[in-house]
């Protein structure tokens, strides 16, 4: 079985066609899917969602991209429902220095928030993050030390993948890593303990390879779990139960979710 631990199911793109999506997702062996959710309309979506397929999951935060200008009008929202057990994760939060389509100070001054939100509400964080390693690092240092965490598409060198490692955090790899260019990222994977590990789609951005340049789904997830495995020298169904496990445990989900 898979699980998705991160997908973008309910923005505009995806929204419309979920049923389907989520059918032929289902025919793949994905047993859980963790829909990110980043502004009120994909949240409120994404809460329908769960009501109707229990085995979605939602997670809610501002990107980093996007704080500056709808950061003040999502964060009450995010927090309302983290308290309301709405939310299996904060996220996706952090820093993104490549693009800066948010200043850095803000970027900065939202990831605290959401880092004392996660404490309060005791749920683990979704960190985004692009060139800004060293940031997130002291940041988290200073106001999240200790706490559950996971580097989604994690794109960064093997040294900051140690640091994470350090830091207790999950690495959660994507179809990027079926990318020709991608060797480095095949180094890591082989690197990191497979219980260390998520696989995620990003449905609907970053589609695999074998279909570069359309639209990513979770019934495309196999193509990642194989690339690790490839990796790692392992079977695909190794790295499929053992990273279902690791998200399971980590985002505290019912445990019909493994027994299914």
């Amino acid at each position: 079985m898979f699980i998705d631990s991160h997908a973008h199911l309910t923005v505009p793109s995806v929204v419309d066609h979920v049923e389907e999506i989520l059918q032929r997702a289902q025919q793949k062996n994905v047993k859980a899917i963790v829909n990110i959710c980043i502004d009120p309309s994909s949240l409120e979506k994404g809460i329908h969602l769960a009501e109707r397929h229990n085995w979605i999951f939602n997670a809610a935060a501002t990107t980093p991209h996007d704080v500056e200008k709808e950061g003040e009008l999502f964060f009450p929202t995010v927090e309302k429902n983290a308290h309301e057990g709405k939310l299996m994760a904060i996220g996706e939060t952090g820093l993104d220095y490549h693009y800066q389509h948010s200043p850095i100070f803000s970027q900065k001054a939202y990831l605290i928030r959401y880092f004392a939100l996660a404490v309060a509400a005791k749920l683990p964080i979704i960190f985004h993050c692009r060139d800004a390693f060293k940031d997130l690092f002291e940041l988290s240092d200073h106001h999240y030390q200790g706490r559950p965490a996971v580097l989604h598409c994690f794109t960064g060198t093997l040294e900051e993948a140690k640091e994470c490692l350090e830091r207790g955090w999950i690495i959660s790899l994507s179809g990027i890593i079926t990318f020709k260019k991608s060797a480095l990222l095949r180094e890591i994977a082989a690197y990191v303990p497979l219980d260390r590990l998520f696989i995620e789609t990003d449905t609907p951005y970053l589609a695999p390879q074998s279909r570069r340049g359309k639209s990513n789904e979770p019934s495309y997830i196999d193509e990642t779990a194989r690339a690790i495995a490839e990796a790692k020298g392992i079977s695909i169904e190794e790295v499929a139960r053992v990273t279902a496990k690791n998200a399971s445990q980590f985002f505290s989900f019912p445990k019909r979710i493994l027994s299914v």
